[in-house]
């Protein structure tokens, strides 16, 4: 009999390149599911509901969180994310391989919840990497950037609270470790 697969969050400060790394990775191997978050946030530009986030009303949040629907959630930049508990448990249920791109309050969550979960962090190659690639994506007002950044800081403290950590030099290179985490092959 098989191992039932794990939990995988993949976690690590803003602007390290989570998201692209998981593009990267579910474009080589689709059958990662990746669990889609809830925010309050308005969508960016290209953004879809249900693809990229399930974008809800700060009401419709405040229900999710009252009724236990969320298996993590945290406030961030002045909105709020969080994780739908339900679809997560289907999917480890029937034995697929689950991976959640959330930040590290929502990693810490999850590790109290579900205790055997794989935790990876995602560090930048450094420090003025990250930086560039935070004021690079010119999205962003500069007191949201300067927050980012702070939050960078305390994020990046926190490494040693996860199981393993990649450093996301190449794309492609950090996309296989994961999967290999994962045991995807």
């Amino acid at each position: 009999m098989s191992e039932r697969p794990r939990l995988t969050v993949l976690s690590g400060p803003s602007g390290v390149g989570k998201s692209t790394v998981v593009a990267h990775m579910r474009k080589v191997h689709p059958e990662v599911w990746l669990s889609v978050s809830a925010t309050t946030r308005a969508p960016r530009p290209g953004e879809r509901n249900g693809v990229h986030y399930h974008f809800t009303s700060d009401d419709e949040f405040d229900k999710l969180i009252a009724n236990g629907e969320l298996l993590e959630w945290a406030e961030f930049a002045g909105n709020r994310y969080g994780t739908p508990r339900k679809a997560v448990l289907e999917r480890l249920e029937a034995g697929e391989p689950v991976l959640l791109e959330i930040d590290l309050q929502g990693a810490r969550l999850v590790r109290q919840s579900m205790p055997d979960a794989q935790l990876v962090f995602l560090a930048p190659p450094s420090w003025d990497e990250l930086v560039r690639r935070l004021t690079g994506r010119g999205t962003e007002a500069p007191e949201v950037i300067e927050r980012r950044l702070s939050a960078a800081r305390v994020e990046l403290a926190a490494e040693t609270e996860f199981d393993t950590t990649l450093v996301n030099t190449s794309v492609e290179d950090v996309a296989a470790e994961l999967l290999a985490l994962m045991r995807i092959t």
